[in-house]
């Protein structure tokens, strides 16, 4: 009973550095985490419910959440996660509150169904303030491939520039 109480964070890895410049250890990161994720799934109630950003949010948010709960390593919690280190995880969650913040003070889903927006039809001139970008045409064996997949053959020849290759549906 001793051991499990007082032996286990004793026994526990500590990490010595992060690598990253500026990016100091958290010792009690796991900890910091789960405050966080707390908090950051508190703040998202604000946003709406059926909004994007919100399900996103509590989505990743809750996953991290459980895992930062379940496990007690940060290697493991690291691992689970493969996002990176926790003290990256932590600056993230500190980002993504900054970022709830900015979200309800912009309101974005806020657009009434009447509003209108300038719509600029593709032959109307462009406005100067506005950057002009019209890619390019796309090569001919996308088109090829693109014709050879639509048409439902079983297997078709695509002749590309450099060799023939072989599509199967």
């Amino acid at each position: 009973m001793f051991l499990r109480v007082i032996g286990r964070p004793l026994l526990a890895k500590v990490k010595q550095t992060t690598g990253i410049v500026g990016l100091d250890v958290v010792p009690n990161a796991r900890e910091v985490l789960i405050g966080l994720y707390g908090k950051t799934l508190q703040e998202i109630q604000a946003v709406p419910e059926d909004e994007g950003y919100r399900k996103a949010v509590e989505s990743f948010t809750r996953h991290r959440l459980k895992v930062c709960q379940e496990e007690e390593d940060w290697e493991q919690i690291e691992k689970r996660l493969g996002c990176g280190q926790v003290e990256e995880l932590i600056e993230e969650a500190q980002d993504e509150l900054k970022l709830i913040a900015k979200m309800i003070e912009w309101d974005p889903w806020g657009v009434p169904d009447d509003y209108e927006c300038e719509v600029i039809e593709n032959d109307a001139p462009v406005p100067k303030h506005v950057p002009l970008h019209r890619p390019g045409p796309l090569p001919e064996e996308f088109y090829k491939t693109l014709e050879a997949i639509s048409s439902g053959g079983s297997a078709q020849k695509v002749e590309t520039t450099d060799k023939a290759s072989q599509v199967t549906e």
